[in-house]
């Protein structure tokens, strides 16, 4: 009976002691502190799931909980030191806490762990076609005026213009012949001839105005012939392209050369035929309308010479002495 009673005594000793023990291993250890905290929405809504991670100088590696269904999360028995608490979830942009100093024994609360929306970036890319960039060029190119004033619209400045389309050549042709300086232009040119009586019409208003006829017809078909038609059907660009760089030699060859050498519209040099041949059809045509004595081959050559060497030279002033005078836009971005 003795030993029985000592064996009940163990046996109870035993079933009260085992509960004790357990609940001290759960009880937190004196000194260690709590952090704790809701995960929510910017409209106080909370959010179930949400990945929580604690990090800190005390912790070997970072902890990580889930909130529960209530956005509920804690973090246990932390040691005293500095922690930060980031939260992430699906759709929400990331929360981190600034810096938490936690105490010993300290229970700390977080209040503010509210997430946004993430913000959605957007990038749009605005691409413009070959004949876009083209279009603005002619546009800035239509403003370069000599003092302002005298149309000097077949210049370009950009060292890598986008290839012009027919509509745009024939456009840039009509826009020069049609301007109303070249049309003074044109005037001036017919009383010279009227002072210099050539071609051999008569004097007087009826030969100045059949003067003035010839050098209009004369100018409107070079330009339409050599900066137009065979441009668009040769694919060259009848625009002058400016230089500026380089010694003056250089640039004076590059003058001198431009009414015999063109880009075409891939941009690769090439015999200016456009050119050429806008002179030669333009002195050809030139025997439909002038006195019968100043036609024939030799009127066909001398103008074309003429329009040749006359292009030379105002190549060599565009180069020189003109992009110092011709205010000029610069193209938007």
């Amino acid at each position: 009976m003795k030993n029985i009673r000592v064996w009940l005594l163990i046996l109870a000793v035993i079933a009260i002691a085992a509960p004790l023990a357990a609940q001290d291993t759960n009880a937190p250890q004196p000194g260690t502190g709590h952090i704790t905290g809701t995960v929510t929405d910017v409209n106080g809504d909370t959010l179930s799931g949400a990945t929580v991670v604690l990090q800190g100088h005390g912790l070997k590696d970072p902890r990580k909980v889930l909130s529960d269904d209530n956005g509920f999360f804690e973090f246990k028995q932390l040691a005293p030191g500095t922690y930060r608490v980031t939260i992430t979830a699906q759709e929400f942009a990331d929360w981190t806490s600034p810096d938490l100093v936690l105490n010993p024994g300290q229970y700390l609360i977080l209040t503010d762990s509210k997430l946004h929306i993430a913000e959605a970036t957007t990038t749009v890319r605005v691409v413009y076609t070959p004949e876009e960039v083209a279009t603005e060029q002619v546009k800035i190119e239509e403003t370069q005026r000599v003092f302002g004033v005298l149309p000097n619209f077949y210049v370009v400045y950009d060292p890598n213009p986008a290839p012009l389309t027919t509509r745009l050549k024939f456009h840039l042709a009509l826009k020069t012949s049609s301007d109303v300086f070249t049309v003074l232009g044109v005037g001036a040119l017919a009383g010279i001839n009227q002072a210099g009586d050539t071609p051999n019409y008569v004097q007087g208003a009826k030969g100045y105005g059949e003067r003035f006829g010839a050098a209009a017809a004369d100018g409107f078909s070079d330009i339409m012939i050599g900066g137009a038609i065979l441009p668009s059907l040769l694919r060259q660009d009848p625009r002058y392209y400016y230089q500026g760089t380089g010694t003056n030699k250089s640039r004076a060859l590059h003058a001198l050369s431009s009414p015999l050498v063109c880009r075409g519209d891939n941009g690769r040099l090439q015999p200016n035929y456009s050119s050429i041949g806008g002179d030669l059809g333009s002195s050809a045509l030139s025997n439909l309308y002038y006195p019968a004595s100043n036609r024939g081959a030799g009127l066909v050559f001398q103008n074309f010479f003429l329009s040749t060497g006359e292009r030379m030279l105002s190549s060599l002033v565009q180069e020189f002495v003109l992009n110092r005078v011709t205010p000029r836009q610069k193209a938007k971005n």
